[in-house]
């Protein structure tokens, strides 16, 4: 995974410090090089997840085209989302958005992990999901009425967790208890879905870097 990072990271943090989310900045001491790229690969995945990205957004993911190619699916996955960013317009991507994931009634795809996990809204899942994150110390916006098991707001969980230097162990329980069992899938969705042109890309990037993460959080550190 270093190799991976030293060719990565740099475009990863150049979008993420500029996406006006929770960033990790490619200054932060606290954090390794390694850790600044989760937390950067999380923050695009929010970024992308939360709302459709604007033209500013897809000027520097289109940045990703450059990123020197290795024999792995994560640089892969990057050049195609990059290509995506280059060659689709910021209004056939709403049109997208709106599509897959809110459509008339229901999009295509249903973000929660409740849904995966159970068929169902507001299941179970996302009871234990709310007493981890209040555990953790988040406290829900009043002004965000989307349950908590959005695909997007698990990414920043992850990336809020990365950038607050949290434990290893910290870090692997909340992505194997809320994540680990449903995100790829999603993942793997997004990434055949018939509505689904730009957001393609993202599936793929997406299936890449969960592949990815599963096996660092995996580890002994």
């Amino acid at each position: 995974m270093v190799n991976q990072v030293e060719a990565m990271q740099t475009q990863l943090l150049e979008q993420q410090t500029k996406s006006g989310g929770a960033a990790v900045s490619a200054g932060d001491g606290r954090l390794s090089p390694e850790q600044q790229y989760r937390a950067g690969a999380y923050g695009l995945l929010a970024s992308l997840l939360v709302r459709p990205p604007d033209q500013s957004m897809l000027d520097r993911v289109s940045g990703f085209t450059s990123v020197p190619q290795t024999d792995n699916d994560m640089t892969l996955a990057m050049s195609m989302l990059g290509l995506a960013a280059t060659t689709c317009q910021p209004e056939a991507i709403s049109d997208e958005y709106h599509e897959l994931f809110i459509g008339l009634g229901r999009g295509e795809l249903v973000p929660y992990g409740s849904w995966y996990l159970t068929g169902f809204l507001m299941e179970r899942p996302l009871g234990r999901l709310r007493d981890d994150l209040a555990t953790l110390g988040f406290q829900r916006d009043p002004d965000v009425h989307e349950p908590e098991d959005h695909v997007a707001a698990l990414c920043e969980v992850m990336q809020l967790l990365i950038s607050d230097a949290l434990a290893h162990e910290r870090q692997a329980h909340f992505f194997n208890a809320h994540m680990a069992g449903w995100l790829k899938r999603f993942f793997i969705d997004l990434s055949e879905a018939r509505s689904a042109v730009f957001y393609r890309a993202v599936g793929r990037f997406g299936i890449a870097f969960i592949e990815l993460e599963t096996r660092y959080l995996a580890m002994q550190v």
